[in-house]
């Protein structure tokens, strides 16, 4: 781990090759100004083939209790994310945070999973796409589950474009219980090398529509 912040502006490039040698960054808060670049010792991934849903998730994915969509509305997703939750007083997630993967996004390699209900955003998520790793940055939910099904979508569109890695971060018992696993750094590092070899594709169901709950589920069973 890089502590403090860099002496000159990180660029949306330099984001990216921090990320394709397996560093990423935080701040201390919302409020510092300055971010610093992540190495762990441990790394949580979610092996893609065995994502773990449970028999009520497959009900409530089935349901399309939620309309699910991709890369409608970055900022608001990112917004979402960093807001206060009951289980999260705080954020990392800083101006500098917000400027790097807006201009991410709008270069094509940022990427949201929305969970809409009755127009509504009420869950998703955020990440990168690089070649065939994904890197999952953060989600929140206003409602039940919305997370949880914004996850499942994730999951189901790498896998149906050929994905090789999700990288989370740092492993919880939530994330746990959906199947992530902690690996160390070497070996994190060698699947990320597997992974950047590989050509995959975000936009394998396109953007324009949403994606219907037995599509999703109909992929992890592929």
């Amino acid at each position: 781990m890089s502590r403090p912040g860099a002496p000159f502006a990180i660029t949306p490039q330099l984001l990216l090759r921090a990320y394709s040698i397996g560093l990423f960054p935080m701040a201390e808060s919302a409020e510092d100004d300055q971010l610093f670049w992540v190495d762990p010792e441990k790394r949580a991934i979610f092996p893609l083939d065995t994502f773990i849903v449970s028999h009520s998730l497959a009900k409530t994915v089935r349901s399309d209790k939620f309309e699910v969509t991709v890369d409608r509305d970055f900022d608001a997703v990112i917004d979402a994310c960093a807001a206060p939750a009951p289980d999260r007083e705080k954020t990392w997630i800083n101006g500098e945070i917000r400027r790097l993967y807006r201009e991410l996004f709008d270069m094509g390699f940022a990427h949201t999973v929305e969970c809409r209900r009755e127009g509504k955003l009420v869950g998703g998520l955020y990440g990168v796409a690089l070649r065939g790793a994904f890197f999952g940055e953060s989600m929140f939910h206003r409602e039940r589950d919305a997370s949880k099904v914004a996850l499942t979508h994730l999951v189901a569109r790498l896998r149906a474009g050929g994905f090789q890695l999700l990288d989370t971060q740092f492993i919880t018992s939530h994330l746990a219980s959906l199947g992530a696993i902690e690996i160390s750094r070497d070996a994190y590092h060698r699947a990320l090398e597997e992974a950047l070899v590989v050509h995959a594709n975000y936009d394998v169901w396109g953007r324009d529509a949403p994606v219907s709950g037995r599509q999703a589920l109909a992929a992890l069973e592929d």
